[in-house]
C-alpha cells in the first residue's frame, strides 16, 4: 500500500510532463439543478428513454423542491475542480481542468468544446463516482462518445476531434479510503461508545449488480471491501473492534424489479430492534454531499433514527478533504505513466491499492459494466477496448 502523495509523482520525471499525453483534465459528473425552474427539465434528462411520466418526477422534484431548488452538487464540484487545480500547481504541474455533466450545465459536451478550442486533443476524465458499475462507469463512457460525436458534427468532423481516456474506478485507492477513515473516526467520536458503523451507498438494480461482475468484483463486493477496510482501520485509532454493516439508499423503478437490499431505513429499524443505540452514518458510496445524502440520509434517515430514539451521527462524504485530492492527483500522474507506458510499448506502472481487491482496469475489457449482465446495449462507449460491447 501506498500512502497517498507518495510514489506516483516521479521525481524522475520533469513536472510539466508528469500528466504528458494529456492537454487537460475533465472532472465528469452527474450535474444537478441550479434553481426550482430547473428540476423538472434535469430529472427528465436523468430518466431519458426510461417512459416515466412527469407526475413521478414531479414526487422526486420535491426533494429538490425541499433545499430550494438547488443540488449541492454543482458548488461542491466546483470546489472539487479548484482544489484539483490548487494541488496540480502545488506539484509544479500546470494541467487545465474543465467540469462537464451528463445531466446538466456545463455540460460533458461543452467541456470538451472549451478544451478542444484550447488546444487539447487528448482528454483525460476523471468520474466523481469511485465505484465500476454501469451508472458509475459506462454511462459515463456512453455519454463520452455521444459527446464526441456531437462536438464532430459541430466541427464540421467525420472523427471524433479529441481522444478521451479515464481515471480507472477508485474505491480501493489509499486517498479514498484514508478520507473515509478520518471522517468516520471524527464521526466516532461524537457518539456513545460502542456505535456501530452503517456504510450508505446508492442502490442499484439487481441486474446491474450481476452485469457489475465482469470488471472483477460486483458493485456490492466492492463497497464491502472498503467498508472492512475503513472500519478496520477506524478500529486501530479508537482502540477497539467495530461493529458496521452495508446499507443501500435511494432506489427508484417499479416496485417488482429488485434492487440491493437492505434500505437503510428498514436497517436502522432492524437494529433499534436488536438493541443498538448508536450509529454512525457514513455515506462511503459518494464523494460529496449532494442530494441522496441531503435528503435521504440527513433528513430522511436521521429522521427515522430520531424516531427510533437512536443516537445518530452521519459522517462526512470525501469531499475536498487533503487526502483524498491528493490521491485522485495520484490517480491522474498513474493514470498519465500508463499511456505512456503503452504508446513507448513499456511495462505498465505500479498501481496503488488498500484492501482486498486488485486495481480495477483504466482500459475496459470488452462486456464491462453494461445496464444488464449478457445484454450488450448497442450504444458505443469510450475508454474500453471494444466500444459497443
Amino acid at each position: 500500500m501506498r500512502a497517498p502523495g507518495a510514489g506516483c509523482d516521479d521525481r524522475s520525471v520533469p513536472p510539466h510532463t508528469l500528466t504528458a499525453p494529456y492537454d487537460a483534465l475533465m472532472l465528469a459528473s452527474f450535474g444537478g439543478p441550479d434553481g426550482p425552474d430547473d428540476v423538472l427539465p434535469f430529472l427528465r434528462n436523468v430518466t431519458a428513454g426510461k417512459g416515466i411520466p412527469d407526475e413521478r418526477l414531479a414526487e422526486v422534484a420535491e426533494h429538490y423542491h425541499h433545499f430550494g431548488g438547488a443540488s449541492p452538487i454543482n458548488a461542491q464540484n466546483l470546489a472539487l475542480q479548484r482544489a484539483l487545480v490548487q494541488e496540480l500547481e502545488r506539484r509544479g504541474v500546470d494541467l487545465p481542468v474543465v467540469w462537464g455533466n451528463r445531466n446538466w450545465t456545463p455540460y460533458t459536451r461543452d467541456a470538451l468544446a472549451a478544451a478542444h478550442a484550447d488546444g487539447a486533443r487528448r482528454v483525460l476524465a476523471l468520474v466523481t463516482s469511485a465505484y465500476s458499475s454501469y451508472s458509475g462507469c459506462r454511462q459515463y463512457r456512453e455519454d463520452f462518445w455521444s459527446s464526441l460525436d456531437a462536438l464532430a458534427s459541430d466541427l464540421g468532423e467525420t472523427e471524433h476531434p479529441l481522444v478521451i481516456d479515464k481515471v480507472r474506478s477508485y474505491f480501493n485507492h489509499p486517498g479514498f479510503v484514508a478520507a473515509n477513515v478520518d471522517a468516520v473516526t471524527e464521526a466516532y467520536a461524537q457518539v456513545p461508545d460502542g456505535a456501530r458503523i452503517v456504510f450508505v451507498t446508492h442502490s442499484i438494480p439487481d441486474t446491474m449488480e450481476a452485469a457489475s461482475a465482469v470488471s472483477g468484483a460486483t458493485y456490492s463486493a466492492q463497497h464491502l471491501s472498503v467498508a472492512a477496510e475503513v472500519a478496520g482501520q477506524v478500529a486501530e485509532r479508537v482502540g477497539h473492534a467495530v461493529e458496521w454493516d452495508l446499507a443501500y439508499c435511494s432506489r427508484s423503478g417499479p416496485p417488482s424489479q429488485p434492487w440491493l437490499e437492505p434500505d437503510v431505513n428498514d436497517h436502522l429499524e432492524a437494529l433499534s430492534a436488536a438493541g443498538t443505540t448508536a450509529v454512525v452514518i457514513s455515506p462511503i458510496g459518494f464523494i460529496s454531499d449532494h442530494m441522496e445524502v441531503a435528503f435521504d440520509l440527513d433528513t430522511e434517515a436521521l429522521e427515522t433514527a430520531a424516531r427510533l430514539g437512536l443516537t445518530a451521527v452521519r459522517a462526512d462524504t470525501v469531499g475536498v478533504r487533503a487526502a483524498f485530492v491528493s490521491g485522485l492527483v495520484d490517480l491522474v500522474l498513474e493514470r498519465a505513466a500508463l499511456a505512456r507506458a503503452i504508446d513507448s510499448g513499456e511495462a505498465a506502472p505500479a498501481a496503488a491499492t488498500t484492501g482486498d481487491l486488485p486495481a480495477w482496469r483504466s482500459i475496459c475489457a470488452p462486456g464491462c459494466c453494461r445496464r444488464q449482465d449478457g445484454v450488450a446495449s448497442g450504444v458505443p462507449a469510450a475508454c474500453s477496448t471494444d466500444a459497443l460491447s
